[in-house]
């Protein structure tokens, strides 16, 4: 009797369903595969609305020389706007992709607008294990969070927003991947070709290579190539990386990823280049030219606590960044700059200095040695949706550093909310000390779609 009681129960509740009792027409039940099937296509993005404060700094070197023509108050607001659109469709072997980008903003010089292909490439898949891409497209190569010194042919990340989507070069590529049984588990090959021509890659070639914004070649048509193989041996992710063009010098790297436990990782990155062609200047304006082989490397960790608190750590070391005395040479050429600008009306220095400081020493930290530490918490208190977060970057050379705390909350369906503040601390002729800002406040509202 009682192996008969499960059906019993099961006839019942059947019985209870709406159409199923005595007297009730029964409703067909009708399977449509369309709701099952994968759509070839997808389209999405977000439209996005920044405002930012930020409070200046005066008396910092890199305000001198990009605002002295400038009558600007203690503060400046900007309104920035960006509606970020993606699409793919796929038929067959072949799938399309397409990332673009529409800014629009308001800042102390007016509006401006302007739209940016980040991505679109097509890729072609004949098999699992051959795939072939041409377009425009971003790599990510590397296992860095803040930085990749092994990101031969991407753009650098913004280390105080790494997520941040990225613009990427055109190029040719193909990938190989293969699985095994065994400690290699898996071999993939990717071969890149990226050419610099007229129109084309012509940024690749220039300021991205050297941090005081000197081409790293000659200019003229170049074909340049990459390569990367990635392996997973012993369940650790490893990757050679290699470059070589006439667009820049020759370069090497590895990195590596492996997880010590389930909530420790830990991962680093080293790249070599060969004959790095570094320009910078001292505090009399001679200009000084230098080629030298540089080395970089990255070394970190995330662990996440059974807490929920995430923690980020690395250290970075940067082969091509400007020495301690570099960095302090360039700000006393500036504010010499600025002395003779107030006394005779000569701008010739500052405007050099400008230059200079948009090719290399004003980017984000053009440095030697920088140590990154970021926490997160998910949902404190129980309070659903919301994760706090501190960031903070710090100089080892001259000890200036920048605090970032923000607050991020999701319960809204399809919009996000980040409210962010900078804080830069540093002595007079330190990195973070002669930024043009003391503060920097940042909200920003997204709403995916």
């Amino acid at each position: 009797m009682g192996r008969r009681i499960p059906g019993i129960i099961l006839w019942a509740l059947l019985l209870s369903l709406p159409g199923q009792g005595r007297g009730e027409e029964k409703e067909e039940f009708k399977f449509e595969l369309s709701e099952t099937e994968k759509k070839p296509y997808h389209l999405g993005g977000f439209g996005e609305f920044r405002p930012v404060l930020n409070v200046l700094d005066k008396n910092a070197a890199l305000y001198k020389a990009n605002f002295y023509k400038e009558n600007l108050g203690a503060t400046t607001g900007e309104y920035n706007f960006r509606v970020q659109l993606e699409g793919s469709y796929e038929e067959g072997i072949a799938r399309l992709f397409v990332r673009f980008n529409q800014d629009v903003n308001d800042t102390y010089q007016g509006w401006s607008s302007g739209g940016t292909l980040y991505e679109g490439f097509l890729s072609l898949k004949p098999s699992e294990s051959y795939h072939f891409d041409a377009g425009k497209k971003v790599f990510k190569w590397g296992k860095g969070y803040a930085w990749n010194p092994v990101a031969f042919i991407d753009r650098p990340k913004d280390p105080n927003d790494p997520d941040l989507a990225l613009e990427g070069f055109w190029t040719l590529s193909g990938d190989y991947i293969r699985s095994f049984a065994g400690p290699l588990k898996t071999l993939s090959f990717t071969p890149v070709l990226l050419p610099v021509v007229s129109g084309i890659n012509e940024d690749f070639a220039g300021g991205l290579s050297n941090p005081a914004g000197a081409p790293s070649s000659s200019g003229g048509d170049r074909i340049n190539f990459a390569a990367r193989l990635y392996f997973l041996l012993y369940d650790t992710d490893i990757d050679l990386v290699y470059f070589t063009g006439g667009s820049r010098t020759t370069r090497y790297g590895i990195d590596f990823s492996r997880n010590i436990t389930t909530n420790l990782e830990v991962h680093g990155e080293l790249a070599h280049i060969r004959n790095f062609p570094k320009t910078f200047i001292n505090a009399d304006g001679t200009v000084f030219n230098q080629t030298f082989d540089a080395t970089g490397y990255l070394l970190g960790m995330r662990y996440l606590t059974a807490m929920d608190t995430t923690y980020i750590l690395e250290y970075y070391h940067a082969g091509t960044g400007f020495t301690k005395d570099q960095m302090s040479d360039f700000f006393s050429f500036v504010v010499r700059g600025y002395n003779e600008y107030l006394a005779t009306g000569n701008s010739t220095p500052l405007q050099r200095a400008s230059t200079l400081s948009r090719g290399g020493y004003g980017r984000n930290t053009p440095g030697t040695d920088y140590l990154y530490l970021r926490i997160s918490q998910k949902e404190p208190f129980d309070i659903l949706y919301f994760t706090p977060a501190v960031t903070g970057i710090l100089n080892l050379k001259d000890h200036s550093f920048s605090l970032t705390p923000e607050l991020l909350y999701t319960g809204i369906t399809n919009l996000e909310l980040r409210l962010k503040t900078f804080f830069l601390v540093g002595k007079g002729s330190t990195e973070f000390g002669e930024k043009p800002n003391d503060y920097r406040f940042e909200f920003r509202a997204r709403y995916f779609f």
